[in-house]
């Protein structure tokens, strides 16, 4: 039988100024630990601590600009129509440096959790 999820759940966001992010599947709202799916948005200035996370993340950005960087050369800066896959064990800082900030859905395989993202100090 489907599983209907009427509204997401809000869960705090690492880095500064905060984000929102609205989790609709995913270990807090559905109790899924095999994958996450989540609605972002963050602001102008916005950027979290690196990341080696244990899972693939992949991301579309719908409005903005979300620059992925990363330890194999120059970030990455995606833009709105535009997607990025970032994978297990790789190191990865996200940011959201230009105005306006960016808004984009993330979906992580298996689920984003907090003892697998392995955040820097």
């Amino acid at each position: 039988m489907p599983t209907h999820i009427p509204r997401p759940t809000r869960v705090e966001a690492a880095g500064s100024p905060p984000k929102l992010i609205d989790e609709y599947i995913g270990r807090v709202n559905s109790n899924d630990s095999a994958v996450s799916i989540a609605h972002m948005r963050s602001p102008a200035g916005w950027a979290e601590p690196g990341q080696t996370p244990e899972f693939d993340e992949y991301t579309i950005v719908l409005n903005g600009m979300l620059r992925v960087e990363h330890k194999a050369g120059d970030a990455i800066d995606v833009r709105a129509g535009q997607a990025v896959i970032t994978r297990a064990g790789e190191w990865i800082r996200y940011s959201t440096p230009e105005d306006g900030g960016a808004e984009y859905i993330a979906v992580c395989l298996p689920a984003f959790s907090m003892e697998t993202v392995h955040r820097d100090e």
